[in-house]
């Protein structure tokens, strides 16, 4: 089993009245099955509306299920005993960091977590240090938050939950709200943890240059999993994604009408780099030729 394992997931939002009868069900997830093994970096795609921050929600007990499992770290959500254990497994980082830093001092917002689970003082202290280190925010340490930009708020979020050791961390949109340069610092900083620590990472986005360094892409509609793949598997079936009404990569989509127009470039174009190279060897085998 891995560290995430979904099966037969089902959730559904219930809207009643003032005297509590049931006015609407929503099926938010359906019938979700999956694993995510432990060092993954996993990203789930999907609109606005597709089920993904619902089951991510499910990734850390916030939800539970309205029928099927969902296991963390071995765990059934539904067991109360473990609810703390598997807030531990699974950290969580939302949209907005302004919702998860509570200190007036980045140091101490970083240290809030473990000290709420009773780690020793000398501990917790070495894992501020290593964790600001991490998310490369040590210069900042003594400063106020709200003298930080949005993505530095979002590291210093990343940080709080990194400093309660969890194996894995799900970011639920964690760039929505930050600009192109705080989105790479974010990305970049979540990419890091999971090559040198480990640390398995799920993603939750619709940002697609953000997914190209998964290891594995699980796309979402309507509360269902309707792709999944690697993201050369994924972004090589553009005309599936559009009618699941998500984008690509700008470049990939550059490289999928260039090949419609005949040019010879392969299936899935990911980066400017392996663009330049396929476009560069198309140039000198037509010289050639």
């Amino acid at each position: 089993m891995g560290i995430i394992k979904a099966k037969n997931l089902i959730y559904n939002y219930i809207r009643q009245d003032e005297e509590d009868n049931t006015e609407e069900i929503s099926e938010a997830v359906r019938d979700v099955s999956l694993d995510i093994r432990e060092g993954e970096f996993v990203a789930i795609l999907g609109h606005n509306g597709s089920g993904k921050s619902t089951l991510a929600k499910h990734m850390n007990a916030l939800l539970l299920p309205t029928e099927g499992t969902i296991w963390i770290g071995g765990m059934d959500s539904r067991d109360e005993d473990h609810l703390w254990d598997i807030r531990q497994t699974a950290g969580m980082v939302f949209q907005n960091p302004d919702n998860q830093i509570i200190a007036s001092v980045v140091e101490e917002d970083v240290g809030f977590g473990p000290e709420n689970i009773g780690v020793p003082t000398e501990e917790i202290w070495k894992r501020v240090d290593e964790c600001l280190k991490a998310v490369g925010m040590t210069a900042y340490r003594k400063k106020s938050p709200n003298r930080l930009s949005g993505g530095q708020k979002q590291r210093v979020a990343i940080a709080g939950v990194m400093a309660m050791e969890p194996k894995c961390i799900v970011l639920d949109e964690p760039t929505a709200m930050l600009d192109p340069n705080g989105r790479r610092e974010v990305i970049r900083t979540v990419r890091e943890l999971n090559r040198q620590k480990g640390i398995t990472v799920i993603l939750i986005t619709h940002y697609m240059e953000e997914v190209i360094n998964a290891d594995r892409i699980i796309v979402m509609d309507e509360g269902e999993i309707v792709m999944e793949g690697t993201p050369e598997e994924i972004f090589s079936r553009v005309e599936e994604l559009v009618r699941y009404r998500l984008d690509v990569p700008q470049v990939t989509e550059l490289a999928y009408r260039l090949r419609k127009k005949g040019v010879p470039l392969s299936p899935c174009v990911l980066t400017v780099d392996e663009f330049v190279k396929e476009l560069t060897e198309v140039y000198r085998a037509g010289k050639e030729g």
